[in-house]
């Protein structure tokens, strides 16, 4: 009986070096491929994610287990896809997550074509999650669920993924602890058992943001804006969708001009580093910004009350379902969990679908909710869609 034959994203790490491992324990015929994506290493911080070690790690790992391997560059894909993404959000005043869209159009899309076209049934990659198939009127409908390890479950990364793209996936190790993940390397003699796991932007590395930012966007000096701390100057959202995404009116908040920034796209919501601004006691955190008049609006302390939001909202354009099975009617209410950030807990919400889209109303106020930013919502373990926040 011929072996089904798995293509596997190798990154030069641990994860997927045990990945490949298990695959052939499982008796499938596995190739390597690394995916070179980048190549301006003058934002990238020294040491932090030389792609040449990476790739030499990944060729002596493929060289252990004895598998194919091979280098492919995907650079201008990449940045037409990623890069250019990244830039036009923070342009525009958002926050974007590359690493939900390197998932989405890189490793599922770019690299999953790739692996077909090379007669692969499936892709593989390490990431700390699980998929699980069932059938529903004998059709199969496949589950996204968390990574058995609660410290490196990394489900919100592909909270952009579609039924035929998981139908297309293996996870390895997505049922395993990080500890044990090192064992195995140990136990194969893996170059990458003892390997630090890499930061920073999917595929780029731990960056200067600044400095990338800076490599299109154009600094231009703008007011930093101290918001008072007075509750009564904030509204929030009650439990009504139709006042959800209101929260202060801060254009319209005489604040005190404490400072200058060097250009709104290069700050977040909730960003306490870089400010520059020193003499308010406690630190200081952004909390709105306004990419039209280039005025960053802060705040002092974590506690601030214009930090805290109690809901979001996702137009339709932007709504994502994993399992469109599940996904909500029009008018129709669910309580799920949901998380806007890797390695946030997930927090009580919920869900009304409405003709223009989802509102999501937390249980509890929620700190730092940037548009631009990922929401991605749970029912128990299994993640089932997300959406861009407005």
């Amino acid at each position: 009986m011929k072996k089904e034959k798995v293509v596997i994203g190798l990154s030069g790490g641990v994860d997927s070096s045990v990945s490949a491992a298990l695959l052939l324990e499982q008796g499938y015929e596995v190739i390597g491929i690394f995916m070179r994506n980048w190549n301006d290493e003058s934002v990238i911080i020294n040491q932090e994610c030389p792609w040449i070690d990476d790739s030499n790690d990944a060729l002596m790992v493929a060289q252990k287990l004895n598998i194919p391997f091979q280098v492919i560059d995907l650079s201008v894909q990449y940045k037409e896809r990623i890069v250019d993404y990244m830039f036009s959000e923070y342009e525009n005043g958002r926050t974007p997550n590359p690493d939900i869209l390197c998932n989405r159009e890189v490793k599922f899309d770019l690299f999953l074509n790739i692996a077909l076209e090379l007669g692969a049934d499936y892709v593989a990659t390490g990431h700390y999650v699980r998929k699980e198939t069932i059938e529903i009127d004998d059709k199969p409908i496949y589950r996204l669920l968390s990574g058995k390890d609660n410290n490196k479950d990394q489900s919100y990364f592909l909270c952009q993924l579609n039924q035929y793209q998981l139908s297309k996936a293996i996870f390895p190790i997505g049922h395993l602890q990080k500890n044990e993940v090192r064992e195995i390397a140990k136990k194969y003699d893996l170059i990458t058992a003892e390997k630090k796991d890499s930061q920073g932007l999917c595929f780029i590395g731990k960056v200067k943001l600044p400095v990338f930012l800076q490599q299109q966007l154009t600094p231009k000096q703008g007011k930093v804006v101290l918001l008072p701390d007075d509750p009564n100057f904030y509204t929030y959202p009650s439990d009504n969708p139709d006042d959800v995404s209101k929260n202060f009116n801060f254009k319209e908040i005489k604040g005190k001009i404490i400072g200058t920034h060097q250009g709104v796209q290069f700050y977040t919501i909730g960003q306490r580093k870089g400010l520059g601004i020193g003499g308010t006691g406690e630190p200081l955190y952004v909390i709105e910004k306004d990419a039209n008049t280039n005025i960053l609006y802060a705040g002092i302390g974590a506690n601030h009350p214009g930090l805290w939001r109690k809901g979001l909202f996702i137009s339709k354009k932007d709504l994502h379902w994993i399992r469109e099975d599940l996904e909500l009617e029009i008018n129709e209410i669910r309580i799920l969990s949901v998380r806007i950030r890797y390695r946030q807990p997930l927090e009580r919400a919920n869900l009304y679908m409405k003709e223009e889209g989802l509102y999501i109303i937390f249980e509890k106020r929620i700190s730092s909710i940037a548009s631009g930013q990922f929401a991605a919502w749970y029912d128990g373990e299994e993640l089932i869609g997300s959406g861009i926040i407005h």
